[in-house]
């Protein structure tokens, strides 16, 4: 695996390391390096499946996957968590034809420059959920209480992928055929600014459109 470390988010203009991750949706590796000269990739890096809101973007990026392969662009959604446990979750929740893929390791994380906020800022963020919860609380409150409601069972892998998650950022970006970032998307793990929240979907199919033709 052919990553760098470096120390913010990647921007537009920025080109994007080979990242090589174990396959969920199907056998075998998939690589940042298969999509160049051939399409525009969107990669959606996520924390793990036990985060609740990081499945509501990947079951996002499944329902934007049929436009945005009309336009040409493929989808990659990455999840922090162990591929067997990721096939799994996958079997029972099918998203055909998204491309997904494990990396427990978070090493993509770390080539896009999306690091951990630290576990004390984490826990001091009270997050809403409006029709869902009704007052704020925390993110461990949260995180149960949208696990029960979606039937959702952490085992062993998810739990130690909670154990080392600490307070990662996810962002989606979208890469050109030449691996230049062309539009990107980061979280903001501070009350009110882009937390847990998915990118403006017009904005994304705007970008989109530009980066096909």
């Amino acid at each position: 695996m052919s990553t760098r470390y470096v120390d913010h988010p990647l921007q537009p203009g920025d080109r994007v390391p080979n990242v090589v991750f174990d396959a969920i949706s199907r056998e075998g590796k998939i690589a940042l390096d298969d999509f160049r000269g051939r399409s525009p990739l969107l990669i959606g890096l996520f924390r793990g499946l036990h985060c609740p809101f990081c499945r509501r973007h990947v079951a996002a990026m499944a329902y934007l996957n049929p436009m945005l392969r009309e336009q040409g662009v493929q989808s990659l959604a990455v999840v922090n968590t162990p591929v067997e446990r990721a096939r799994l979750y996958f079997r029972y929740h099918p998203m055909p034809d998204l491309l997904a893929a494990s990396d427990p390791v978070r090493a993509s994380h770390q080539a896009f420059g999306l690091h951990e906020v630290g576990i004390d800022t984490l826990m001091a963020i009270r997050f809403t959920l409006p029709g869902e919860l009704p007052e704020p609380v925390g993110v461990r409150a949260m995180t149960e209480f949208l696990n029960k409601k979606e039937g959702y069972q952490i085992t062993e892998a998810d739990q130690q992928m909670m154990t080392a998650d600490q307070g990662q950022l996810v962002g989606q970006f979208l890469i050109d055929r030449e691996g230049i970032v062309r539009w990107s998307f980061t979280e903001v793990l501070k009350a009110g600014l882009q937390t847990f929240t998915a990118p403006n979907s017009e904005e994304l199919m705007s970008a989109a459109s530009q980066v096909a033709h």
